[in-house]
């Protein structure tokens, strides 16, 4: 994979965190389930914000890994709602990793998108509010 340089997205990201050295594989990339596990968390904000209450996620609709991520990278995750129904939420994540501090690049690592429920506080499915 070359890293093909890229511009971090012109506003504010949901989640910004730095993996480190128990993040990574025998390899010394960070694992694709931490990735994984941040872009459900960066997901789920939006989703939250739009049920104004609680989420489940219900699925992953796409994910799609485009460069490892190491450690040291800051790590960027951008997150929209792009689809709404009765009780479900689809959200888009982008995800950038900024690399080598000394001659900085950005470069998109990853892409998803994944489907939230409004839960109510017993777990169950319920309507979403009207948008606002």
């Amino acid at each position: 994979m070359s890293d093909t340089i890229a511009q971090l997205p012109d506003k504010q990201p949901i989640l910004r965190v730095m993996p480190m050295p128990a993040d990574v594989n025998p390899q010394g990339d960070v694992f694709g389930g931490w990735i994984m596990a941040q872009v459900d968390v960066a997901g789920a904000i939006p989703a939250m914000h739009r049920a104004r209450g609680r989420v489940a996620t219900v699925a992953v609709n796409s994910f799609l890994f485009k460069q490892p991520v190491s450690v040291g990278d800051v790590v960027s995750f951008f997150a929209e709602v792009i689809e709404t129904g009765r009780t479900s939420i689809k959200v888009r994540v982008e995800v950038y990793a900024e690399r080598n501090p000394t001659q900085p690049i950005t470069v998109k690592v990853t892409e998803a998108v994944l489907t939230y429920v409004a839960i109510n506080q017993h777990g169950e499915k319920q309507l979403l509010p009207n948008a606002r």
